[in-house]
């Protein structure tokens, strides 16, 4: 080869070296599998044969050397991670950045799709909370981050135009979620269930209750959840309980209940299931509410759970969060937030929230536990008539705080002034 050619090709390869010591490890840093996509080459010198002094400046012992072209990537082929430990930091990726690993090969599309990063997650402790959300006039569920900072469109589940515009249930067991509504079987309506699948990123149906139901009380604890009550396929209001393992797809019958309760709350607190308020087989207001203690296997009556909450007509069931096992309340007739002071089973006003629950009676605001947060989605309430899209809050409240200490933080990802601000359903999952 032409001494110039050698020259220019050595010079270029320098010059490409030193500018990867600066961009390089940028481009490392924040994509390192990125670099096996597109290699740049290198010029490798090498003498063909006898030996060669590499530090020797005189360009005249250039001529005669073999030139070979290798990846860039080359000297480090030898310094590589063992799949487990690529698991265990793939597993630290935030899931909104999660997707990019179909990307890199086969076996990262296969640890995404089996569900086995999600049970790594949960064996290493690691986990995020992902928020659900259908909006009024949405055909498709959103998932969102948990700073709202992102956004995706679920696909819609293959189901009729009976359970896409009907009243729903909805929440969530380990990486499932679960949405139980009414479709045609034949010639009536009646229940199913549609369960969305994180790691497949599809619906699947079923699996249906032991009874199934609607208008009942939910809580999700771990990678199980939990129903009771409701209205059963005869109209009959119910007092029986299940659980449901996303492990195995099974749902085991619960003790029931001491009182049959429709369009009640649920919530997790003291490692115990908890049902509050609703109505009665007869349609009077329910004041009390119910423990489950699932090591004892046993119903504790607790009375005037929410005797001082005040009821109106036609009200949602209680909206009700438990956030660092502390039980906090929207009162909807004040659009005030309250917290629950087990020592006297009474409520402790916090201040105003920045949603108007008071708007429909409760209807389509959505109050969630975001791990040591309060979340709550619904109409601004310095928006006159709820005019705009969907307003989102957050906070960490204090139960021992002093009136009025509230400190919100409006979220936004975007995509809330284009959604409704009737929040249909919402679920929170922890992965």
């Amino acid at each position: 080869m032409p001494l110039d050619m050698v020259r220019d090709s050595t010079m270029e390869n320098r010059r490409w070296r030193e500018g990867q010591d600066v961009a390089g490890g940028v481009c490392c840093n924040s994509l390192w599998l990125s670099s096996r996509l597109c290699s740049p080459k290198k010029v490798k010198l090498a003498a063909p044969s006898g030996s060669m002094n590499l530090d020797d400046k005189d360009d005249e012992r250039l001529p005669g050397v073999a030139v070979e072209v290798e990846p860039q990537d080359a000297d480090y082929a030898g310094i590589s991670l063992s799949d487990e430990l690529e698991n265990l930091i793939s597993a630290r990726v935030p899931r909104s950045e999660s997707w990019k690993f179909f990307f890199i090969n086969r076996r990262f599309l296969s640890l995404m799709k089996s569900g086995e990063l999600y049970q790594l997650r949960r064996d290493i402790g690691f986990r995020e909370p992902s928020v659900f959300v259908l909006a009024s006039g949405d055909s498709s569920w959103v998932e969102f981050d948990r700073c709202f900072n992102s956004c995706r469109k679920l696909p819609a589940p293959p189901t009729d135009i009976a359970f896409t515009i009907g009243d729903k249930e909805t929440f969530c067991a380990g990486n499932h979620l679960l949405v139980l509504g009414k479709e045609f079987g034949g010639k009536e309506l009646s229940f199913v269930i549609w369960r969305y699948d994180l790691a497949t990123n599809g619906w699947f149906r079923g699996p249906d209750m032991e009874k199934p139901r609607c208008l009942f009380a939910s809580a999700s604890c771990g990678d199980f959840a939990y129903v009771a009550g409701g209205i059963g396929s005869d109209h009959e209001v119910l007092n029986s309980a299940e659980k449901y393992d996303p492990e195995n797809k099974m749902w085991e019958s619960l003790p029931g209940m001491k009182r049959r309760r429709k369009f009640s709350s649920g919530i997790f607190m003291d490692e115990k299931f908890f049902v509050v308020g609703g109505r009665d087989e007869n349609n009077n207001e329910l004041t009390c509410g119910e423990a489950f203690d699932e090591a004892r296997r046993t119903w504790e009556l607790i009375p005037d759970m929410v005797k001082e909450v005040p009821v109106l007509s036609s009200q949602s069931p209680p909206l009700i969060a438990v956030v660092n096992n502390e039980l906090y309340s929207l009162e909807a007739a004040s659009n005030e937030l309250k917290a629950y002071v087990k020592a006297t089973n009474a409520w402790k006003s916090l201040g105003p929230v920045p949603v108007r629950a008071d708007f429909n009676r409760g209807w389509g605001v959505a109050f969630r536990s975001l791990g040591n947060e309060l979340l709550v989605i619904g109409a601004s309430s310095a928006v006159p008539f709820a005019g705009h899209g969907m307003s989102i809050y957050s906070c960490c409240p204090d139960p021992n705080a002093p009136a009025g200490d509230l400190r919100w933080k409006a979220l936004d990802s975007g995509r809330s002034q284009r959604s409704s601000h009737f929040i249909r359903n919402c679920a929170v999952m922890l992965t």
